[in-house]
C-alpha cells in the first residue's frame, strides 16, 4: 500500500494525460511526493507493461535517497530489485528492475550506445527546471527520438518550480503543448526572516553562518538545515560550531555515502541530539532532511565558469536566484510550520536574478558538442529550451578537433565514437582512448580519476606565512593510489579516486589487478595538447603553455629542470598560471607518439617575448613553437591575422578595453537574452572565436601588441550592428538614464542585473523605475547617500519608496541633516543640479 502524499490528488490526471499522449509536465511543491510516488504508480499503466522507467536525478545524493526510499515503500531492503539505481560511482541493478535511478549523464552514456532505448518505456525528468547540461541535451536527444523512432516513448518533466510554458510548448506536438498537471501540495507554512545587513564579501558567510545557528537553535525548535557554497566553507562553519548543543553533520556530495546516509536520516536514540546539517546546494531539491524545521541560507552557490585567458573552468561563488531561495526555504516545511533565515537584507532579495540561468548559456561546452556529433545531428536539428550559444559551441568544436574528436568536416572521427562511451570530459577521455596496452591503460585509468576528483595532497593557503609548496610531479599522486605515502596526503580522496579508477578499468576492460606502467607525460599531452609546456628563459620554473598563456612552477620544484612538461592542473593567482599537476615529457616520445602534430612551416607568426608578429621558420607541435629562425617579413594580410590570432590566444585582454567598451558587450548581450533576434554575439568567448572576421581587417599595418592601444574597441564592437540595430539599442537600452531636474546617471549592464546608480535626491520626483526593452530587461537601482555610499539596492523603487525608504530615511536624517529627506520621495522635487551633472 503506497502511502497518502500530497502528490496523490494529481495522480488520477497525470496518468490519465499520459495514457492520451507520450508527454506531460507535473508541478508539485517540494515535499509532495513527486520523486518517489509517481515512478511506483507509473509503473502499473499499460503503456509501462514490461518495459522499465528511468527516473533521472541531477545529483547522486538525490538519487541514492530516490532509489532507497522507493525500495523501502515497496518492502525491498535496498536498490538492486524492482528498484535499481545507477550512478557514476555506484550500481545496483538487475533483471527484475523496473524503476531505475539514474544520474543524467549516465542517461547521456546509454543513449549513445542505445540510441533506441530498448526496454525503456518512458523517461522522468525529476527537477528538471535545474536545467543541467546534461538535463538539457538528455530531454533533446529523447525527443528526438521519440519523434523519429520511439513515439509511444513516455516523458514526463516534473519539479516545484518549473518554466510549465516553456516546457510545455517544447514537449508539445501537432495537437498542441503537452498537458500540465498541477499538486498543491500540503506545504506548512515557512516564516521568512532577512538580515538587516548584506555581508561585504562571501568570505564572511562561515563565521555569519555560525552566529545565525546558534542564534536559530536557541529561538526556534526543530533540526537546522544550513546552505553553504563548498566544502570550504562547510568545514570553516563546523568549526565554529564547537560546543553547540547539537549534531553538526556535513553533507557534501564528495562524502562517502555513510557519512551522507547519516546526515539524511533520524539519529539513533530514543531522545537524539538536535542536529544541524551543513549542505550545499545538493539538498536545495528531491532530498527530506528529516526534523528539520530551521534553514539557514548563505545566500551562495559554486557554478563553474570559463576562463578565456586560460580555456579552464574554474569554480566562482555567485549568488543564487529568487527561485533558489524559495527551493530552500520550502525544506524546512515539509513535515511542520518552519523558519527560513536568509543573511541578506531584503533589498538585495528583490535585486537577485528570479531563475538561475541555466547551465548550456553559461558553461564550457565540449562534452555537449561531442555527444552532438556522436548522436549525428547539429544543434539546430534538435528541440532546446535554450539553443546552445555559438560562439561557446564554435570554441567546444575547436578543441575537439585539437583532440581527433572531429574531422576537418566537423564530423565525429572513430576516435570521438570512443571518446563519447567513456562517460567522462572529453579531454580525460582521449586520454584514455590513447592507451595501447593493458599497463598503459591502467596508468591512463589512475590518470583519469585523480584529475576528476580534487589534489589528494592536501596545500596550505596560496599566499602567507602558513603556504607550503607541494611538488607538481604526478607521479608523487598516482604513488598514493599503490600504496605510497605522504604527510599532506588526503586520504578521503585517495579512496574516492581509487573506486573511480576502478571504473575507468572496467569501461577500458582493464582487470583491477593490472599494475600501471608507461609515459604519463605522453598520455596527458593526448588530453591536453594545449597545455604542453615548453620551458622558457633563463629563470627557473617559467614555462610557456601550447596555448601561449604563460605558467610558472616554483624554483625549487624538481620539475623546472624538464625541457617540456604535460601540465594537468593549473590554479590562477591574479594574472599567472600556477603548475599544481605535471609530469616530464620526452620529445622524442612525443613524436614517436604523435607524428601528424609536428609541422614544420614558414610563415608570420606572434613571438610573445617580443610582443608582435614575426616571420619565421618554425618545427611546432600544434601551437607550440619547439624550433624556429627568423625570415623577412610576411606579407601584411598575413601578419595582421597572425597579430589577431595571438589576441585571441591570450584571450582578449591585449584589446584597449575601457568602460565604454564592456558596457557595449553587455547591452548587446541584454538584448539577446530578451529574446530579440538576430543580434550578434558578443561575449567574449564568441569574440575570441571569430577574431579574424571582426578585428584582422583593422590590424593591417600593425604588427605589436602595443599598437593595439590606438584601437577604437567600442566603435569596432558597434560594427557588428546595423543602423536599425544601433537606434534599438540606444531606445531599449540607453547608456544614460534621463532624470529629473536636468540630470541623467550611467547604467551599468555589466553586472548579473543592470544597475542605475544615483544619490537618493537625484531620484525624488521619480514615482518608480522606467521599463528597458519594453520590460523585458530588469533593472534595479542603487540609491546612494550624499557621500556616494550605498543605501540599499532595489528592482522595486516605488516598493521601496513605501518600505524601506522610512527605516533609510530614518538613518540619514540623523547623517546627514542638511540634505532634504522627504516623507514620500516619490511627490518630491529634486532640486537643480549646481555643479557637474552625474
Amino acid at each position: 500500500m503506497l502511502p497518502d502524499l500530497p502528490v496523490t490528488e494529481a495522480l488520477p490526471a497525470l496518468t490519465a494525460a499520459l495514457r492520451r499522449g507520450p508527454n506531460a509536465l507535473l508541478i508539485a511543491p517540494p515535499g509532495a511526493g513527486k520523486t518517489t510516488l509517481v515512478p511506483l504508480v507509473l509503473r502499473e499503466e499499460p503503456w509501462a507493461a514490461g518495459g522499465r522507467l528511468l527516473v533521472l536525478e541531477p545529483r547522486r545524493v538525490a538519487a541514492r535517497a530516490a532509489a532507497r526510499r522507493m525500495a523501502e515503500l515497496l518492502g525491498e531492503a535496498a536498490p538492486g530489485g524492482t528498484i535499481g539505481l545507477a550512478t557514476r560511482l555506484e550500481r545496483a541493478v538487475s533483471a527484475a528492475t523496473r524503476i531505475e535511478v539514474v544520474t543524467e549523464g549516465l542517461l547521456v552514456r546509454r543513449l549513445q550506445s542505445d540510441p533506441g532505448l530498448e526496454g525503456v518505456a518512458g523517461v522522468l525528468f525529476d527537477e528538471a527546471h535545474e536545467r543541467n547540461l546534461d538535463t538539457d541535451l538528455a530531454l533533446a536527444l529523447c525527443l528526438d527520438l521519440q519523434r523519429a523512432l520511439r513515439p509511444e516513448l513516455r516523458l514526463l518533466a516534473m519539479s516545484a518550480t518549473l518554466d510549465g510554458g516553456a516546457f510545455a510548448g517544447l514537449m508539445g506536438g501537432p495537437a498542441g503543448p503537452a498537458p500540465r498537471i498541477e499538486s498543491l501540495g500540503r506545504a506548512f507554512p515557512v516564516a521568512i526572516e532577512h538580515r538587516p545587513r548584506d555581508l561585504r564579501d562571501p568570505r564572511d558567510l562561515p563565521e555569519a553562518m555560525a552566529g545565525a545557528i546558534r542564534e536559530a537553535l536557541r529561538a526556534h525548535p526543530g533540526d537546522v538545515l544550513a546552505f553553504l557554497p563548498g566544502w570550504g566553507e562547510i568545514r570553516r562553519t563546523a568549526e565554529r560550531l564547537g560546543g553547540v548543543e547539537a549534531e553538526v553533520l556535513p553533507l557534501h556530495g564528495e562524502m562517502p555515502p555513510a557519512e551522507q546516509d547519516r546526515a539524511l536520516n533520524p539519529l539513533p536514540g530514543p531522545d537524539p541530539r538536535r542536529k544541524v546539517v551543513l549542505a550545499t546546494s545538493i539538498a536545495e531539491t528531491s532530498l527530506t532532511v528529516p526534523g528539520v524545521r530551521i534553514v539557514v541560507d548563505g545566500g551562495f552557490r559554486r557554478t563553474p565558469r570559463l576562463d578565456p585567458a586560460t580555456g579552464l573552468a574554474r569554480l566562482a561563488t555567485v549568488r543564487i536566484s529568487r527561485a533558489a531561495a524559495e527551493q530552500r526555504a520550502g525544506r524546512a516545511g515539509r513535515t511542520a510550520p518552519g523558519v527560513a533565515i536568509r543573511l541578506w537584507s531584503e533589498a538585495l532579495h528583490r535585486g537577485l536574478a528570479p531563475q538561475d540561468r541555466p547551465a548550456i548559456l553559461e558553461e564550457e561546452l565540449s562534452g555537449l558538442a561531442l555527444d552532438l556529433a556522436a548522436w549525428g545531428a547539429a544543434s539546430g536539428d534538435l528541440a532546446w529550451l535554450d539553443p546552445p550559444p555559438a560562439g561557446a559551441l564554435a570554441a567546444a568544436r575547436a578543441l575537439l578537433a585539437d583532440l581527433d574528436a572531429l574531422d576537418a568536416a566537423g564530423k565525429v572521427t572513430a576516435i570521438g565514437r570512443r571518446m563519447a562511451r567513456l562517460g567522462t570530459h572529453p579531454r580525460l577521455a582521449r586520454m584514455l582512448a590513447a592507451a595501447g596496452s593493458e599497463g598503459e591503460k591502467a596508468l591512463a585509468a589512475d590518470l583519469a580519476a585523480l584529475l576528476e576528483e580534487r589534489d589528494p595532497i592536501r596545500r596550505g593557503p596560496s599566499r602567507g606565512p602558513d603556504r607550503r609548496e607541494v611538488p607538481a610531479d604526478i607521479t608523487l599522486r598516482l604513488d598514493l593510489l599503490h600504496g605510497g605515502d605522504h604527510a599532506e596526503a588526503d586520504r578521503g580522496a585517495v579512496q574516492r579516486i581509487r573506486r573511480a579508477a576502478a571504473l575507468h578499468r572496467r569501461r577500458l576492460g582493464v582487470h583491477g589487478s593490472t599494475p600501471p606502467e608507461g609515459d604519463a607525460g605522453a598520455l596527458l599531452a593526448a588530453g591536453f595538447p594545449d597545455r604542453i609546456a615548453a620551458r622558457r628563459g633563463v629563470m627557473a620554473g617559467a614555462f610557456r603553455l601550447a596555448s601561449g598563456q604563460g605558467a610558472r612552477l616554483p624554483a625549487t620544484d624538481p620539475l623546472t629542470k624538464a625541457p617540456l612538461l604535460a601540465v594537468a592542473d593549473l590554479e590562477l593567482l591574479g594574472t599567472e598560471a600556477r603548475i599544481r599537476m605535471a609530469a616530464p615529457l620526452d620529445r622524442a616520445a612525443l613524436e614517436a607518439r604523435f607524428p601528424e602534430r609536428f609541422v614544420r612551416e614558414e610563415g608570420a607568426a606572434f613571438d610573445a617575448r617580443a610582443g608582435a608578429v614575426l616571420a619565421r621558420r618554425r618545427l611546432r607541435f600544434g601551437p607550440l613553437v619547439l624550433e624556429e629562425t627568423t625570415l623577412p617579413q610576411a606579407d601584411p594580410a598575413a601578419t595582421a591575422a597572425a597579430l589577431a590570432a595571438a589576441v585571441a590566444e591570450r584571450g582578449l585582454r591585449d584589446l584597449p578595453w575601457s568602460g565604454a567598451a564592456r558596457q557595449v558587450q553587455a547591452r548587446v548581450g541584454w538584448m539577446r537574452r530578451a529574446g530579440e533576434t538576430g543580434w550578434p554575439d558578443l561575449a567574449d568567448a564568441a569574440l575570441i572565436a571569430t577574431v579574424q572576421d571582426w578585428l584582422a581587417p583593422h590590424l593591417h599595418g600593425m604588427t605589436k601588441l602595443s599598437e593595439l592601444a590606438g584601437l577604437n574597441l567600442p566603435d569596432l564592437l558597434l560594427q557588428a550592428l546595423d543602423w536599425e540595430q544601433r537606434r534599438r539599442l540606444d531606445a531599449a537600452l540607453p547608456p544614460r538614464l534621463p532624470l529629473l531636474a536636468g540630470r541623467s546617471a550611467a547604467i551599468d549592464y555589466a553586472g548579473e542585473v543592470p544597475t542605475l546608480e544615483a544619490r537618493a535626491q537625484h531620484l525624488y520626483g521619480l514615482a518608480g523605475l522606467p521599463p528597458l526593452a519594453g520590460g523585458r530587461v530588469p533593472l534595479q537601482v542603487a540609491l546612494l547617500s550624499p557621500a556616494g555610499r550605498p543605501i540599499a539596492v532595489t528592482g522595486d523603487l516605488a516598493g521601496f519608496w513605501k518600505g524601506g525608504w522610512r527605516d533609510a530615511r530614518k538613518d540619514m536624517r540623523g547623517r546627514y541633516p542638511k540634505h532634504d529627506w522627504p516623507e514620500d520621495p516619490a511627490l518630491a522635487t529634486p532640486r537643480p543640479e549646481r555643479g557637474p551633472r552625474g
